[in-house]
């Protein structure tokens, strides 16, 4: 009978620390809303150079160091730094054994070039032989302030929240508490470019008469959504 007791008295216990345990605040929950649309400044470009045999005479070859000093030039002019321009492809310093084993053997090599500016790139590409160009597609882009656009989005987002439901419990004749709890949702769109404007083959720019490629970015939409729960008073 005495264990029982205990039992019982333990149990009593238990249930009434639970019942302190269970949170009985007025609380209202929201979500608020931040987004936004940018062009990315920051685009990393794949340039493939390859050499080829004018009128297809194998006499008259058209030397990858002339495709270089080309596209060297077109950057010293378009005022980038040299050192966004790099070698992309270990297979392109492997030519020269190549070269003595087969002198008909035709060296292409691949760049990755760093670009802020795509009418630049426009000039660049234009200003190299349009038969030594293999391709040309886009690595990768970024944006140089996503870091501070993101934590701007997400205070916003937060404070939209925040109106929100401040304005709805007024509307009940009561008053916004604290915050109790915040969870944020976020949503990024990177831009998607044109293949077709961007991808450009020797047979395509000898038709095109050595023209540019067209390029045609979309931009990065940004979106965050911040849900929060506030107290009621």
């Amino acid at each position: 009978m005495r264990k029982l007791f205990v039992f019982a008295f333990v149990t009593l216990i238990s249930v009434s620390a639970m019942a302190q345990q269970v949170d009985l605040r007025k609380k209202i929950t929201v979500s608020g809303t931040a987004e936004t649309e940018v062009t990315p400044d920051i685009i990393y470009l794949s340039i493939s150079l390859k050499e080829y045999l004018k009128d297809g005479n194998s006499k008259k070859k058209v030397e990858i160091t002339d495709l270089e000093n080309q596209l060297y030039k077109a950057i010293q002019a378009a005022g980038i730094p040299k050192e966004n321009l790099m070698i992309n492809s270990l297979s392109s310093f492997n030519t020269a054994p190549e070269k003595k084993k087969n002198p008909d053997f035709l060296v292409s090599k691949q760049y990755r070039l760093k670009v802020t500016d795509l009418n630049k790139w426009n000039e660049i590409i234009g200003s190299v032989d349009p038969k030594g160009v293999a391709y040309t597609n886009i690595d990768s882009y970024d944006y140089s302030k996503i870091e501070a656009l993101k934590k701007d989005l997400k205070i916003k987002a937060l404070q939209a929240a925040k109106t929100k439901a401040t304005y709805l419990v007024e509307a009940l004749g009561n008053q916004l508490g604290s915050v109790i709890d915040i969870q944020e949702q976020g949503n990024e769109n990177f831009p998607v470019y044109r293949a077709s404007g961007m991808m450009m083959k020797s047979a395509m720019a000898e038709d095109a008469g050595g023209s540019a490629p067209e390029i045609d970015f979309k931009k990065i939409k940004l979106s965050y959504v911040m849900n929060t729960v506030f107290e009621i008073k």
